[in-house]
């Protein structure tokens, strides 16, 4: 079975100062799975709220690429089955391109803080908050 998909915000929790960085951190020890759009969300808050400059940003994000199980890239079929997600789940498109990283990577599991947790998808995924109990 694959490792978990983790979504962006476990990756911004895990370097921050936030309460869930001890979580997110203990998920980012184990293995998981991340995507191209992850690690592109994770740059653009890490720059924008966090305030990292673009060096730290790019030796986190080698640090994550080194930790992945494996990274899903983004192309044409991806896009297409978020779009058919979105539509089936009411889900934003972007909360969907993940969703649908975490089908392709082949992952049952998918930590997200943002998403209806406790939800099972007719794909076989099943969306944890792993921050849940901590609250």
């Amino acid at each position: 079975m694959a490792a978990p998909f983790l979504d962006t915000n476990i990756l911004v929790y895990a370097v921050s100062d936030d309460p869930r960085s001890e979580r997110a951190q203990e998920l980012i020890q184990n293995h998981f799975i991340i995507s191209v759009q992850c690690l592109n969300e994770f740059a653009n808050v890490a720059r924008r709220k966090l305030l990292m400059s673009w060096d730290e940003i790019a030796e986190i994000s080698a640090l994550f690429r080194e930790l992945a199980d494996d990274i899903v890239a983004l192309d044409t079929d991806l896009h297409v089955t978020a779009l058919g997600l979105a539509k089936r789940y009411g889900y934003a498109f972007y909360d969907a391109a993940i969703i649908a990283a975490a089908n392709n990577a082949g992952s049952k599991i998918m930590y997200s803080e943002d998403m209806q947790s406790g939800q099972v998808l007719d794909e076989g995924i099943e969306i944890t908050n792993p921050f849940a109990a901590a609250r």
